[in-house]
């Protein structure tokens, strides 16, 4: 099935667009995984406490939201161990009934463009489908050739991709706002011709675009020039964007976008409204999902 119709099914089942980044910052883990503090500890000490800290997210908010997104710098930086421990989350996601986006911002020459994709995507020598992503974010900076190994994923896994058109950390402007048109808007005109054979029954295509919250007005002139586009919307909560901010990334009848909180959600704990991390982290999603709601549901 493509990506898309996958995606909007499962947006539909839960209720909400909300999407959970899994970044697990060591330093903000619960004090209970004590070896990820621990100067003396192992790798796999320390990867085993990541799994069992997202496992714990999962169970707690997999019956609120319909998404997942593991960011894989922080598993790449326990090693192996911890390429193990991103392995064994997917897993447990797609066990969950969630679906699973694969943050690495990929990109690079065709071939080794190709080798990503199979490592995410397609499955390579020996992989389990188990933990392979349904969808990925990758880095058009190089061009189409580096683009099209993860499209003919797409139509050989039914799987997606989320291209970066205009992010949202401080930086971003350097680049992406620059020239006439702009570079941002270079990218979205692509990833409209990328994704225009690449629609599912559900109007959207399996080729999403990365959009940053912070920038509500781009946010909806992107909307307009990438009608089927499937957006990726990070930023909301800890980097300071709204549930009004992201109104604009929707089309009528409030689909064909993502929400990504990370931190405020996995986190929540820490703000002391429960010392429980597992229903501080349930709570927060709830709440997410009711001011979306609320938000999109409100006249413009």
């Amino acid at each position: 099935m493509n990506y898309a119709d996958r995606l909007d099914q499962a947006v539909l089942t839960k209720g909400n667009p909300c999407l959970v980044g899994l970044d697990p910052h060591l330093a903000l883990m619960p004090e209970e995984f004590a070896a990820v503090r621990d100067p003396e500890a192992t790798r796999q000490e320390c990867a085993n406490d990541v799994t069992r800290f997202l496992l714990g997210i999962l169970d707690a908010v997999a019956d609120v939201v319909p998404a997942v997104k593991p960011q894989l710098a922080f598993f790449e930086v326990l090693g192996p161990e911890g390429l193990a421990a991103y392995e064994a989350v997917v897993a447990a996601s797609h066990e969950r009934g969630l679906i699973v986006i694969g943050d690495a911002k990929r990109g690079d020459i065709g071939s080794t463009a190709a080798a990503y994709a199979e490592a995410f995507l397609t499955g390579g020598p020996g992989s389990d489908p188990a933990t392979l992503c349904d969808a990925l974010t990758i880095n058009p900076f190089l061009g189409s050739d580096s683009v099209q190994p993860f499209l003919e994923a797409c139509d050989a896994a039914g799987a997606g991709v989320y291209i970066l058109a205009r992010t949202s950390n401080p930086s971003s402007a350097e680049f992406q706002t620059q020239g006439s048109p702009t570079l941002t808007e270079r990218v979205a005109d692509a990833i409209g011709a990328w994704g225009a054979e690449r629609i599912g029954t559900c109007g959207f295509s399996s080729v999403g675009a990365v959009v940053g919250a912070t920038h509500p007005s781009e946010l909806v002139a992107l909307r307009e020039r990438m009608p089927h586009t499937p957006l990726l919307l990070p930023g909301f909560g800890a980097q300071g964007a709204t549930a009004a901010d992201v109104v604009g990334g929707f089309t009528e009848g409030c689909r064909g976008a993502l929400v990504n909180s990370s931190r405020g959600i996995l986190f929540a704990y820490r703000q002391g409204d429960t010392a429980n991390w597992k229903d501080a982290a349930r709570l927060a999603a709830q709440q997410m999902a009711e001011e979306l709601s609320l938000a999109l549901s409100s006249p413009a």
